[in-house]
């Protein structure tokens, strides 16, 4: 069973450094208003006004999307094809972020990864048990991400799956509680064991049969009574991000044309 999460895009471009720092082929405006690729470099692009062509540069780490030259539109580079358009500037890197713009992951934590906007960095962290996939750019399960299963590892270290079939009461996966978190629990598939979460403001309360049971409140499980403490849960349930179960993420971003002028907000 996958959890995956669409990650939301943003486009931004702006005039970059000034005209006269790039060597220029003698472009010519296809049409006198448009928006049209650079021959070369797939984070420039040529603005065209009654015909005049402007030398633009997309913001650092983003590049030209080609899809309709009646908009200036610049996109993540992973969703862009640069075919054809290999060049790019040279990265501008702030802390946790490789280039000012992009999603980039953790280098530490697989679970964590960073949406960069201007070089400033806002955290994100997929759901228990996940990790951020940096190849097909969504939360995953960390046993599927290679450079991961070691962090899973020592996650569900201790934890002892069930034999496949040992529990029939279970069906074809098993849950079980977390030795030191009341909201924490490990599900085994396949002789895999996996971290998951309850929601928040809910605590695992183990089955009447082993492998068995279910997220509920804090006061029917003894001992974890008070494992929210003095939390004002409601606040905190409107302020959690969830990226695991289908669960949607605000853009942190809206999608504006340039960064030098006032946002303007595109419709979805």
């Amino acid at each position: 069973m996958r959890y995956l999460l669409a990650l939301l895009l943003l486009g931004v471009a702006s005039t970059g450094k000034a005209q006269e720092d790039y060597v220029y082929e003698d472009f010519l405006c296809p049409r006198e208003y448009g928006f049209f690729p650079h021959e070369r470099q797939c984070d420039a692009y040529w603005s065209c006004v009654d015909g005049v062509p402007e030398f633009r540069l997309c913001g650092n780490g983003l590049a030209f999307d080609t899809s309709n030259d009646t908009r200036e539109d610049c996109n993540y580079k992973f969703v862009v094809d640069c075919e054809g358009r290999p060049d790019l500037e040279p990265p501008i890197s702030t802390p946790h972020c490789p280039y000012l713009y992009g999603i980039f992951p953790d280098e530490e934590d697989c679970a964590v990864f960073w949406s960069c906007w201007d070089g400033e960095a806002s955290r994100y962290q997929c759901g228990s048990g996940l990790a951020y996939d940096r190849k097909s750019r969504v939360c995953n399960w960390m046993d599927h991400i290679p450079e991961c299963k070691a962090q899973q590892s020592l996650q569900t270290q201790g934890v002892v799956c069930p034999a496949p079939g040992e529990l029939t009461a279970t069906g074809s996966f098993s849950r079980h509680p977390h030795s030191e978190d009341c909201r924490q629990y490990f599900v085994c598939l396949d002789g895999v064991a996996r971290e998951y979460g309850c929601p928040i403001g809910t605590v695992f309360q183990i089955g009447a049969l082993e492998g068995l049971g279910q997220c509920t409140d804090p006061e029917l499980v003894p001992g974890c009574e008070d494992y929210y403490g003095d939390l004002d849960l409601e606040a905190l349930k409107r302020s959690q991000v969830f990226l695991a179960g289908g669960g949607e993420v605000a853009n942190p971003r809206p999608r504006i044309v340039n960064p030098e002028e006032a946002p303007v907000v595109l419709p979805a």
